[in-house]
């Protein structure tokens, strides 16, 4: 800390702790405590706030289990379905996003030099200019029935009846693959840079192939990267609202989307927070497992 104060000064040094106190305590600490205080109360009325009525209570928690007391069903299958199904989807949409961008990491950060390398950045980079929402319209309008896609495919022959990308959920994967493409590509770019090539070099002179040497050189230099990507995608993955909303089919109902439903919708705040406590358990839980997974510590993912 005294390094800090030396290097930065008293004045700067104490104005950036106190920014950081303030966005971590304000923006982080407060609503998320807020939200876990009202996810175990009662919904009430406005005046029935601070009465006798209002008391602590795990019927929120227990509705996204059992339903609500009388139903048929003995758990909230669908509720409990979607809740899964998010997080599974979640994990594949991560894999896909590694999958693909392990490659276009590694070659930007060891393969192309100079002004290339910062002009394949930039391409990376432009498309994301474009609104989120907007980016989503978009993927809609290529995996439509009528879409570009499915016209080529019927141009070319290769199909006759328009296949609904939509309903099979192709479209909602591949956007959100997309939407998430820099936040895992720039933590894979900086790992993977500061790789000294001749690492690389010696594997390969010494016979190893080329799946070997990524997988015993590369990936364990660039772990800490990996996990970073890892849990940046998967949290946003399955935090998402816009990809889903404008993307999914008839059966790819979100999680989200049902916390998005109780807190306007239903009006029920109590149960929306309790909803998105679930989630934000379910993503705290992916970060210990991949930090565990690839033996990195929080400061090396946030590095």
């Amino acid at each position: 800390m005294s390094a800090f104060f030396q290097r930065n000064g008293a004045v700067i040094s104490a104005y950036l702790l106190l920014a950081v106190l303030f966005w971590v305590v304000m923006m982080i600490v407060l609503p998320q405590a807020y939200m876990l205080n009202f996810s175990f109360r009662h919904d009430l009325l406005p005046n029935e706030i601070g009465g006798p009525k209002d008391v602590y209570t795990l019927s929120n928690y227990e509705y996204l289990l059992f339903g609500r007391p009388g139903d048929e069903e003995l758990f909230n299958y669908l509720h409990l379905e979607v809740f899964l199904r998010t997080i599974i989807a979640s994990i594949f949409v991560t894999l896909l996003n590694f999958a693909l961008c392990y490659p276009i990491a590694y070659y930007i950060a060891q393969v192309a030099k100079g002004g290339y390398a910062r002009s394949m950045i930039l391409l990376l980079i432009l498309p994301f200019w474009v609104n989120e929402i907007l980016r989503a319209f978009a993927f809609r309008i290529l995996f439509g029935t009528s879409g570009v896609i499915n016209a080529f495919l019927q141009t070319m022959g290769i199909i006759d009846q328009p296949i609904d990308f939509m309903r099979a959920d192709v479209a909602l994967y591949a956007g959100l693959t997309y939407a998430y493409i820099l936040l895992m590509v720039f933590p894979l770019y900086n790992a993977i840079e500061s790789l000294d090539h001749n690492q690389v070099e010696a594997a390969r002179d010494l016979g190893s192939p080329w799946w070997r040497i990524h997988w015993r050189v590369v990936m364990p230099h660039a772990k800490a990267g990996i996990a970073s990507g890892c849990t940046l995608v998967f949290m946003l993955a399955a935090g998402a609202l816009a990809a889903p909303q404008i993307l999914g089919g008839p059966s790819s109902l979100w999680f989200t989307q049902i916390i998005y439903q109780w807190f306007n919708t239903g009006g029920n705040w109590a149960q929306g927070s309790a909803y998105a406590i679930v989630l934000l358990l379910a993503c705290l839980v992916f970060v210990l497992t991949v930090m565990r997974l690839f033996k990195v510590s929080l400061g090396e993912i946030a590095r």
